[in-house]
């Protein structure tokens, strides 16, 4: 069958891969969330992986070999308890609103130790904060059209700090952090404006923690939660 082509961002698909393969291996069984045409459920299953996929429009998906199931993410998910060994959600949280219901369903189809990974835009990024400060809006989010419920527009911005409070209430482990790549616009900034981060933090007693390397240059989070 031909490669399906990727929904998300271009190159996405392919370091989160790298990301994932790194760290997981083939057998276990793997639930794609959000999985649009069927991209990445494609790649799994390449790689020797049980895969169930879902998505709101599961009539888009496209790789034949396995079904898509419906699923609308702010209701139960139509899945048995500790079913999956691995969850994923590429570039899918910064399309729903209520992510204590997401965590929590996340948790209840994992088995104990059980991980998920998701990518998302950093709005963390120096390019991110800086266009923030100009229009108010982050990298990679938009006004927002108030008569669309598809889905499909970015709704919602959290920070690592807001992920790890929400995954911790639904019994996961803090989030390991990695990026899909360094932004050059990040880069340049960040020459400038470290004495500006080093002095605010301090004044304003926030710690270092969102001004990490990775969350300053990063364009996408990759997040690992471990389920306890």
């Amino acid at each position: 069958m031909e490669e399906i082509q990727a929904i998300a961002m271009p190159g996405t698909h392919k370091r989160f891969a790298e990301y994932f393969l790194a760290h997981e291996t083939p057998a276990s069984k793997v639930l794609d969330i959000g999985a649009g045409y069927g991209a990445f459920s494609q790649l799994l299953y390449r790689e020797g992986f049980q895969v169930e996929a879902c998505d709101l429009f599961p009539e888009n998906f496209q790789f034949q070999s396995i079904s898509c199931h419906f699923i609308n993410l702010m209701n139960r998910f139509p899945f048995p308890d500790q079913s999956f060994d691995l969850a994923v959600a590429i570039e899918v949280s910064e399309h729903i609103t209520d992510h204590e219901m997401f965590f929590s369903e996340i948790e209840r189809i994992l088995k104990p130790g059980g991980r998920f990974y998701i990518s998302t835009p950093n709005i963390l990024s120096l390019k991110s904060r800086i266009r923030f400060l100009f229009t108010g809006y982050y990298y990679s989010f938009s006004k927002l059209r108030y008569d669309l419920h598809d889905g499909l527009q970015h709704v919602a911005s959290l920070t690592l700090d807001q992920y790890n409070y929400i995954a911790i209430n639904h019994h996961f482990h803090p989030a390991e952090v990695n990026i899909d790549k360094q932004q050059r616009t990040s880069i340049w900034l960040r020459i400038f404006l470290i004495p500006l981060l080093f002095f605010f933090s301090n004044l304003w007693k926030t710690g270092w923690f969102h001004n990490q390397n990775s969350l300053l240059l990063g364009r996408l989070l990759f997040l690992c939660f471990k389920k306890s």
